[in-house]
């Protein structure tokens, strides 16, 4: 199979002939329709998640068939279209049992612990906790993004941070995770407010309908003057960085709810003391787990959440890896179809 290898961090990978991979006792083997590129697979192209150990096959948000399947193996068969969670749980903890893989303690993730999907093939593990069937009709681009974007903001703002139709929900950073938040909120007929820089991720932002696009410039006064209320109610940290958090922190209304998916590079620094005096409440979310996915799906079939808008450029495996070492470019969403 073809696919590309990160031999070195921080150097630009490429695109390799490899032996096909041959499933787990308890995993398969699933031909790749499409992937993402994530904003977490940059992270580990520089080397900063420590787990990860060169040479590797980066990608974790993916859509395929599947061709093969181990031994013990129950819930699937060859031709089955799937997705799986970034998170793949081990199928046997007390997390597990108790549906909450996203924070199995023995947890894998493609493209961080094994090979990932940045290839025509990708093995996955613990089949039977952690495969999402998904239609045949569903765009391939679109199926790829439920594995990690999608479904991270929608365990953010719904799960994590209860958001509730008729309110606002502020959104700092819009890459692949605040653009999905922005796409989530309107399903649940709710609205998004969203904080950014760059001005091209803020016309992203209104194209896919949030209700303001504002620059973090305005800071916490202005921005709880433009969310009512005294301050939000709800609100998503997308952008892994620590000048966003303590902003959304302090944007918050009283005993309001910040929710951090975006990943830091380094530790930050929170305002604790409002967290204490108006009694913040801080969270963090990490994915979600396949048995959470139905109420998704269910959102996907009905048409509300039109998931196949959030991707703007589609490229084949040869481009990836200058992607994978290119900046991102603002409110652009990316699919590898190799």
């Amino acid at each position: 199979m073809r696919a590309v290898v990160i031999e070195e961090f921080g150097v630009e990978p490429t695109v390799v002939d490899r032996p096909d991979p041959v499933p787990a006792p308890d995993g398969v083997v699933v031909a790749v329709e499409a992937t993402g590129l994530c904003a977490s697979d940059r992270f580990a192209w520089r080397g900063h998640d420590a787990g990860v150990v060169t040479p590797f096959v980066p990608g974790h948000e993916l859509v395929g068939r599947v061709v093969a399947v181990g031994a013990e193996v129950r819930g699937a068969r060859p031709g089955d279209r799937v997705i799986t969670p970034f998170v793949q749980g081990c199928g046997r903890c007390a997390a597990c049992a108790a549906g909450q893989a996203q924070v199995c303690p023995d947890q894998e993730q493609p493209g961080f612990t094994h090979d990932g999907s940045f290839a025509e093939l990708v093995a996955l593990r613990h089949a039977d906790t952690n495969l999402v069937a998904v239609p045949d009709d569903l765009d391939a681009g679109a199926a790829a993004l439920l594995g990690c974007r999608v479904a991270t903001a929608f365990r953010a703002v719904v799960d994590r941070g209860g958001l509730r139709a008729g309110e606002r929900l502020l959104v700092l950073g819009a890459g692949g995770v605040g653009l999905a938040a922005v796409l989530v909120a309107r399903a649940l007929d709710a609205e998004a407010v969203v904080v950014d820089p760059a001005p091209e991720a803020r016309r992203r932002a209104l194209a896919l309908g949030a209700q303001a696009a504002l620059d973090p410039s305005l800071g916490p006064d202005g921005l709880r003057d433009a969310l009512g209320g005294g301050g939000a109610r709800v609100a998503v940290e997308a952008a892994g960085r620590a000048d966003s958090l303590a902003l959304g922190v302090r944007a918050l209304r009283t005993q309001g709810t910040l929710v951090q998916v975006g990943l830091l590079a380094s530790e930050p620094t929170v305002p604790v003391p409002e967290v204490i005096a108006r009694e913040l409440h801080l969270l963090g979310s990490h994915g979600m787990a396949a048995a959470d996915y139905p109420r998704l799906m269910e959102l996907v079939a009905s048409g509300r959440l039109d998931v196949a808008a959030l991707a703007t450029r589609r490229i084949g495996l040869d481009d990836a890896p200058g992607a994978l070492a290119t900046p991102p470019v603002p409110g652009e969403v990316v699919v590898v179809v190799p």
